[in-house]
This record gives C-alpha cells, sequence and structure tokens, in this order.
C-alpha cells in the first residue's frame, strides 16, 4: 500500500495494513462429510485467497466457460483451415463396381424395323478405377485445374437367351487435365475464407479476454469499495471512542458537559453500524465474486485495499495508434471487405459465361483373354471442352452484382466510420483518465488536511476550546472527504480500465494488455493446432 494515502480518521500513525484486510469466511461441513468419512480440518477450511487484479483475472480465464468454448472455436475453424489446404495435396481414389448385375427388359427402338423391341439385357460388369488427383500449383498460387493419374480396368460378361456368353477384358491407364476457366477459382477462394475464419475466431478470443479483464475489474473495484468502507468506518469508529474517553474526562471535571458523552455514544453508535452494513455488503458481493472466479465454497476471500497513486502519463496520439494497431476491430473491418469481395467473385461467376477443359492421354486394350491386356496397347486420348453462354436472364446476374459491389461499399463505409469513432472515444477518454486523476491528486491532499483538522480539533476539544458536536463534525467531515476521494480514485482506475479496453494497451506498465495478463499466442489454457 502507498504509505502516503493512509485510511481516513486515523490519528497519530499511518492505515493499518492488517486492519484494512476484510475477509470472508465460508462456514459448514461437506454434505457428503458422513458418507465420505470426516475430512481433515485443514481441507474443510479451504484456501484463503487475497483477491489482486491479477489474480482475480488469472482465476477467471482459467475457468470461464466463455474462454474455454472460444477455444474450441478456434480449434474448429483450424480444423476446417487444416482441411481446406489438405485439398492442395494428392488424394488417391479407387472406385469399385465389385458387381454390377443387370438381367432387365427394356423397351428400345429399333430404326430398321420401325418399332420398339423388348430387349433383355443379362449382364456382369467388375470394375475398378484408381485415380492419383494433384491440384495444380504455380509459384503458391492454386489454379483451380487438377492432374490426375488413372487406371481403369473392367470384366464385362454378356448372356444371350441361349445360354452363349461374350466376356471382354479392358485396361486403360492414362492422364488428365482438367481446367476451368473463366469462373472463381474455388480452391483458392475457400483457401483464404478459411484463414479469414481462423483470424477472425482468434479476433473474437482476444477482444473477450480484454472483455473478461474489464469485466474482472468492476469486481475488484466494487470489492475494493466496499473493502475501504469498511476500514473507512473503523477509522470514524477509533476515532469516536477516542473523543468518547476526552468526554468523560472532562464530564468528570464539569458536569454541565455530560451531554456530550451520550452525543458521541449515538455517533458511535451510528459508525458501528456502518461497519456492521459494509461487512455485510462485502461477504454478499464477495460471494458473487467467489462463484464466478469459481471457487470453492469453502475458500475464504480477502482485499486488502491498495492504492496506486502515481500519474500515469499517456498521449492521446499514441494511444490512438494502439487502438488502430492492437484492437481487433479494424481488422474484423479489414476481414468483412475482404469476404465482401470474394463474395463478389462467387456472384459473377453464377449465371456468367465459363468454359471447362480436359485433356487426357493413355494407352488402352481390349481382349478376350485377362492376360493379353498389357502387351501392345493402343494410343487413346480425349478433348473436351464445355462451354457454358449465358443470352437472357432478366437481369438477374446484373442485379446481384450490383447488390455486392454495394455490400463492398458499406464495408468501406464502416472502416472509415470506425477510424473516426475510435479517434474520438480514445481522445476522450484520454482526457477523461486525466481529469479523474487531477481529481485524485488533489482529493488525496484534502485527505490529508481533513485528517490534520481532526488532530487539531482533538487537541481544542481537550482544552475546551470547541464542543462536543464541532468535534463529531470535524470527524464526519473527515469520512467524507475519505468517501469523496475513494470515488475520485475508483472513477480514474475504471477509466484508465476502458482506456485499456480500448486501445488493448496497458500505460501503467507501457505493454500490451494481453501481454501483461499471460495471454500468448491465440489460446488459454488450450493448445492451438499447429498453422
Amino acid at each position: 500500500m502507498d504509505s502516503s494515502v493512509p485510511g481516513p480518521g486515523v490519528a497519530r500513525h499511518t492505515f493499518s495494513r492488517s486492519r484494512g484486510i476484510l475477509a470472508l469466511r465460508a462456514c459448514g461441513a461437506l454434505a457428503v462429510a458422513g458418507i465420505l468419512g470426516a475430512a481433515p480440518a485443514a481441507a474443510q477450511q479451504g484456501r484463503a485467497i487475497e483477491l489482486t487484479l491479477e489474480r482475480m483475472v488469472e482465476l477467471t480465464l482459467s475457468s470461464s466457460f466463455r474462454i474455454r468454448n472460444l477455444n474450441l472455436d478456434i480449434q474448429r475453424e483450424q480444423y476446417n483451415l487444416q482441411a481446406e489446404r489438405s485439398r492442395l495435396k494428392s488424394s488417391v481414389n479407387l472406385d469399385l463396381s465389385v458387381p454390377a448385375m443387370r438381367l432387365t427388359s427394356e423397351p428400345q427402338w429399333n430404326s430398321t424395323l420401325q418399332r420398339n423391341e423388348i430387349i433383355r439385357e443379362n449382364t456382369r460388369m467388375w470394375e475398378g478405377t484408381l485415380s492419383v488427383r494433384q491440384p495444380v500449383i504455380l509459384f503458391g498460387y492454386p489454379t483451380n485445374g487438377y492432374m490426375s493419374f488413372n487406371n481403369r480396368m473392367y470384366r464385362y460378361l454378356q448372356r444371350d437367351q441361349n445360354g452363349n456368353q461374350d466376356v471382354q477384358h479392358y485396361n486403360r491407364y492414362f492422364v488428365r487435365y482438367t481446367q476451368p476457366l473463366f469462373q472463381p477459382n474455388s480452391l483458392k477462394n475457400n483457401l483464404e475464407q478459411a484463414e479469414l475464419r481462423v483470424e477472425g475466431s482468434q479476433l473474437e478470443f482476444q477482444r473477450d479476454v480484454v472483455q473478461v479483464v474489464s469485466d474482472v475489474s468492476r469486481d475488484y473495484f466494487d470489492l475494493f469499495e466496499n473493502a475501504y468502507n469498511r476500514s473507512s468506518a473503523e477509522s470514524l469508529v477509533r476515532n469516536l471512542e477516542r473523543a468518547l474517553g476526552i468526554a468523560r474526562e472532562l464530564a468528570r471535571a464539569d458536569s454541565s458537559r455530560a451531554i456530550e458523552v451520550d452525543q458521541i455514544q449515538v455517533e458511535l453508535a451510528n459508525a458501528r453500524e456502518q461497519i456492521l452494513q459494509s461487512e455485510s455488503a462485502f461477504r454478499l458481493r464477495a460471494s458473487a465474486v467467489r462463484q464466478r472466479l469459481g471457487l470453492a465454497m469453502t475458500d475464504s476471500v480477502t482485499l486488502d485495499p491498495e492504492f496506486r497513486m502515481a500519474p500515469v502519463p499517456i498521449d492521446a496520439d499514441e494511444a490512438v495508434e494502439h487502438a488502430m494497431a492492437l484492437t481487433p476491430r479494424m481488422r474484423e473491418l479489414d476481414i468483412a471487405l475482404r469476404t465482401s469481395e470474394l463474395r463478389l467473385e462467387d456472384t459473377k461467376g453464377r449465371g456468367g459465361f465459363r468454359m471447362d477443359l480436359s485433356v487426357s492421354y493413355g494407352r488402352e486394350r481390349q481382349d478376350e483373354a485377362f492376360d493379353r491386356l498389357w502387351p501392345d496397347p493402343d494410343n487413346s486420348y480425349t478433348l473436351d471442352v464445355d462451354a457454358y453462354l449465358p443470352i437472357w436472364d432478366w437481369g438477374e446476374r446484373k442485379t446481384r452484382i450490383a447488390s455486392s459491389r454495394i455490400g463492398i461499399e458499406q464495408s468501406r463505409l464502416r472502416i472509415d466510420e470506425a477510424q473516426l469513432q475510435i479517434v474520438s472515444t480514445v481522445r476522450n477518454e484520454v482526457q477523461n483518465v486525466r481529469e479523474y486523476e487531477a481529481r485524485a491528486m488533489a482529493m488525496s491532499a484534502n485527505l490529508d488536511l481533513a485528517r490534520q483538522i481532526s488532530e487539531s480539533s482533538f487537541e481544542r476539544y481537550w482544552n475546551r476550546s470547541i464542543t462536543a458536536l464541532d468535534l463529531i463534525s470535524s470527524l464526519r467531515r473527515e469520512a467524507d472527504t475519505a468517501g469523496n476521494f475513494l470515488d475520485t480514485y475508483v472513477g480514474w482506475r475504471e477509466a484508465l480500465v476502458r482506456l485499456q479496453s480500448m486501445t488493448f494497451f496497458d500505460f501503467e506498465r507501457g505493454m500490451p494488455l494481453l501481454e501483461r495478463y499471460g495471454v500468448e499466442g491465440t489460446t488459454v489454457g488450450v493448445e492451438a493446432l499447429p498453422g
């Protein structure tokens, strides 16, 4: 604790650290103690945990369901990204028909007889196709084309109505290249979208960690206020007890001042009631905080209100730069813009001119005997060019493209708007921090002055220069000043927390906020998958 800022109402000595600590002690045994046997006394009492802001953040990050869920989101998107990257590598497929049997009668047109005939088909087909498929990548850029190495074999048996059968064996091994033209590169776009989704989930994780820090900070300063109010009330009680002792001495010497003893006793009873109220408020708030931190019911919680009065130098331009570079907002807007551009590419590909080119070359052989398939194969090749040319669609494709372009323009407007908002809000918060800091420093000096006045009032009361009501008023003024100092100090610290949330930077320590709390990489408590 900063010795320059002692607790309110303490005369002739600084604020006692031990008296500033509040404890919430859990009582009661475990419900299953009778079944499992008596637990050791130390286990029943639980742990005594002294809360600091860093400790509360650590406990929350380790137990937060939201953080754990975001870890799983990141892992899921990383698996999806790995799946997209796997598409850039070779794949091996084996298609089998073992067998395909047909025994059917179907009508077919006989052009010679100029009439339909019922043709009975009795066939057996055993077929297998082995294919090794590799996307074509030039200089690290997926071309959306594929090169494949294939081998097709089959055995085809036909039977006529007289029981005669004809058997043919076939074997072909060939190389095929397919290339889509004038259409979106789905292989590249899908990979890029998967990478953007992983990055988006990581940015969401970072934002949620900072939100946890902000929420925990509010809980911490709520407990801080309760703890300080408790110690402030204790200081007032000690001062009133001192005043009561002086009043009794004066009443023995002058019976006309006996009423002053009663006046001070009334104030002392009120001050003791304030202690009980602050204890109750701390106990209830600490119980709720303990649940949010995931602590056991047997754990006790303590908090020492420590004041950090060192000024925090903050440059507004530097704060704006940190907000632009460290926070996820601008990058998320860039991701949204790129997603809109990819969506426009897909929209242009739907219903537009496109072409598919396929070329293959290989060797083949057909024979009645299986063992004669490999000698003297024949050359074989294919060339397929398929084109689709839209002629009229009543403006559907044109209007969809126009709609997608408007979405891109909207994304750019959001980026411009966000930049202006960041500059405005960060500069306003910097000014807010400076004003609270100046007020906290002034109230700290004012509190020291109030303590000096209270000490002087004790001496004047002993010398019969003032009445008991004047002394009580002086002590009350000191307690009110301590309360005003607490309000300005907490306002200053909360303004710093808000600025940290806006910039993701800790100006007190001069380091990024995530680095301060040891959040390295993209996850907390769960190992990220390799990129």
